[in-house]
């Protein structure tokens, strides 16, 4: 297939890569130069800078003759923008965006977009891991890896409330898994008091 990615942030770089070395002819667009630039050096498709959102833009990086579009950009505006624009004026049907925001999957869906909600399935692979009896897993989300990782609570814990509990530099503390494998999140609103069969949640991004 003819495919266009739209947004070249780590996501949007990694799907460049694998989608090329699947064997299909890929083109990017990003507006910023260096993003273009870090693709990996055994790329030879087509690269676009400037904003997605104009037509010329896109037609320099060969969306008339695309079979699929992928818009992956942080802002998911933009993304339901290029999307509308790639559909109506271009007349492509396979467009599959990003969405950041769960609460707008049904607007894009509404438009006929199919839509990948990074937010929903961080929260899913959150619950499976903290269902598993790994104390660690790492979760690829957007452009960043999350670390998550449950440890039972210290006896010098038991009692206390889980806002006290202290934390490595770059961490920060998801909430709480209880005997019975309910999630308590820790919002800073509701006291939490640890028990000794509980487990903490502590996350931290890795790259």
């Amino acid at each position: 297939m003819n495919i266009l990615v739209v947004g070249c942030g780590k996501l949007g770089r990694r799907l460049v890569e694998e989608l090329y070395h699947q064997g299909h002819s890929v083109s990017v667009i990003d507006r910023d130069e260096e993003a273009i630039k870090s693709i990996n050096e055994a790329f030879e498709g087509i690269t676009a800078v400037g904003m997605a959102m104009d037509i010329e833009v896109l037609k320099s990086a060969g969306v008339e003759s695309c079979d699929a579009v992928i818009t992956v950009t942080s802002d998911d505006n933009l993304n339901i923008t290029v999307s509308q624009i790639v559909r109506e004026f271009f007349g492509i049907k396979n467009v599959v965006t990003k969405v950041t925001d769960p609460a707008r999957e049904k607007v894009f869906n509404h438009f006929g977009l199919k839509t990948v909600c990074g937010t929903k399935l961080l929260s899913s692979a959150i619950i499976s891991a903290l269902n598993d009896d790994t104390d660690e897993r790492q979760v690829t989300f957007g452009s960043s890896t999350v670390s998550f990782v449950t440890k039972e609570v210290d006896s010098i814990l038991v009692g206390r409330d889980i806002d006290g509990v202290p934390k490595r530099a770059g961490e920060s503390i998801l909430g709480v898994l209880d005997k019975n494998g309910h999630i308590h999140l820790a919002n800073g609103k509701k006291e939490i008091i640890l028990n000794s069969s509980d487990r903490i949640i502590y996350a931290k991004s890795i790259d």
